[in-house]
C-alpha cells in the first residue's frame, strides 16, 4: 500500500515539497451528477427557474473555484492555471444534470483537485439555484475520471458500477 504523501513520519499534515519535481504538462477531467425531479430539469432547460441561467451560473462557478483551490482545501499548492473548461449537459435519463470538468497546467503538481472542486462547485450551484423548486436533489457521483502529467502517469477511471 502506498503511504500518505501529506502525513510526515510523526503523523502530522504536512505540504508536499514539490521544489525537485520536473514542471510538466498537467491534466485532469472529474465528473458529477445532480439528479432530481422531471419537472425540475424542464424548469432548469426552460430558463425560467427564479435565479436565472442555473446551468452557466454553475459553470463559471465551477471556473472559478477551481482557481481558488488552493484556499479551500489547506494543503493544495496555488497553480498557475492554464485552461479549466465546465461542462453541464442535461441526462434526462437521470434525470437531471451531468457535469465535467477539465483543468490544465504546465507545472511540478497535478490539477486533479482543480478539477474535482470545479465539479463539485457547479453541482452545489446548481442546487442552490433550483433548490427553491426541488430540496430533493440529489448530488452524487463525483470522481476523478483521468489524470495525466507527471511521475505517477496517466489514470483513467473504471466505468461506474451503479
Amino acid at each position: 500500500m502506498a503511504s500518505l504523501t501529506h502525513i510526515d513520519a510523526e503523523g502530522s499534515a504536512r505540504m508536499v515539497d514539490v521544489s525537485d519535481k520536473a514542471a510538466t504538462a498537467r491534466e485532469a477531467l472529474a465528473e458529477g451528477r445532480v439528479a432530481m425531479a422531471p419537472a425540475t430539469l424542464d424548469l432548469i432547460l426552460s430558463g425560467n427557474a427564479k435565479k436565472g441561467d442555473v446551468m452557466g451560473v454553475a459553470r463559471l462557478a465551477g471556473i472559478m473555484a477551481a482557481k481558488r483551490t488552493h484556499e479551500l482545501i489547506p494543503l493544495c499548492h496555488p497553480l498557475m492555471l492554464t485552461k479549466v473548461e465546465v461542462e453541464v449537459v442535461p441526462d434526462p435519463a437521470l434525470p437531471g444534470l451531468h457535469v465535467t470538468a477539465r483543468a490544465k497546467t504546465t507545472g511540478q503538481t497535478g490539477v486533479e483537485m482543480e478539477a474535482l472542486t470545479a465539479v463539485s462547485v457547479a453541482c452545489l450551484t446548481i442546487y442552490d439555484m433550483a433548490k427553491a423548486a426541488d430540496r430533493g436533489m440529489r448530488i452524487d457521483g463525483i470522481r476523478l475520471l483521468e489524470k495525466s502529467g507527471g511521475a505517477s502517469g496517466h489514470f483513467r477511471a473504471e466505468p461506474p458500477t451503479d
